[in-house]
């Protein structure tokens, strides 16, 4: 039934050539389609928070963290005891974690920031002004975000001709140690920095991954918080903030 749907949804997105005599309106369309996913959201949210209690009562008693870097190991072991062997509390959470897409008039301007990337290169955000960001906080030890990324590796395939390019912020502890043989044995095609607290915290990513897509003037169009929607879904909004002028 799955495959049916996606394969319904790429027929759609193939239909939105730009030669294409149908023009869709596009923002009516994905704001019905958040409308529609937020009705079926609120449908697990009461059975979320029971579950969210649950595990939480199961977890022993612990001095609250003082720091990012301890937050990060705590949420390293809370990933890897909760989402990976218990796929039904990731089932739960994982329509429960915050998702918004943004009208082009409420956006707020992404913070800039320079990081240096694999080959030591500084990357500012800045530099990308006028093109469509996917910029996606991650980690190595995470696995929603590993299995976000060869998502985003197609999409750099895809439509960077367009002006659009994927920027991955890593927030591993052990810095390139674990960066860059991931980068290599993933085949990662787009340019990966290593972060700090400073700009973690700049955009609100306390929790991993946190990705935000960012119009070509440099304000954040759509904002998502966990594996919280599909390949396709991602690939819609990309295609909305790419079409827009």
């Amino acid at each position: 039934m799955d495959s049916n749907k996606d394969q319904w949804v790429d027929e759609r997105l193939a239909e939105l050539r730009p030669d294409h005599k149908w023009q869709p309106d596009v923002y009516r369309g994905l704001a019905r389609y958040h409308q529609r996913r937020e009705k079926n959201r609120s449908r697990k949210r009461t059975w979320g928070w029971l579950a969210a209690g649950a595990v939480a009562a199961s977890l022993p008693l612990m001095v609250v963290p003082s720091t990012w870097a301890s937050t990060r190991a705590f949420a390293q072991r809370c990933v890897s005891a909760c989402v990976g062997p218990s796929n039904w509390v990731h089932d739960l959470f994982v329509h429960d974690v915050p998702s918004a897409y943004v009208k082009p008039g409420d956006r707020r301007l992404a913070p800039d920031f320079v990081l240096n990337d694999a080959s030591g290169k500084p990357v500012h955000l800045s530099d990308f002004r006028g093109k469509v960001v996917l910029l996606n906080f991650w980690a190595t030890w995470c696995p929603p975000c590993r299995a976000e990324i060869p998502w985003f590796v197609e999409f750099q395939k895809t439509y960077q001709d367009a002006g659009f390019e994927t920027l991955g912020v890593s927030m591993d502890q052990d810095g390139w140690r674990a960066v860059k043989p991931y980068i290599d044995a993933q085949g990662i095609n787009y340019p990966v920095m290593v972060g700090n607290d400073g700009v973690a915290q700049l955009y609100g990513a306390t929790s991993l991954p946190a990705t935000f897509i960012i119009d070509k003037s440099g304000r954040i169009a759509s904002t998502h918080v966990g594996l919280v929607i599909s390949q396709n879904e991602y690939e819609a909004d990309i295609r909305t903030v790419l079409g827009e002028r």
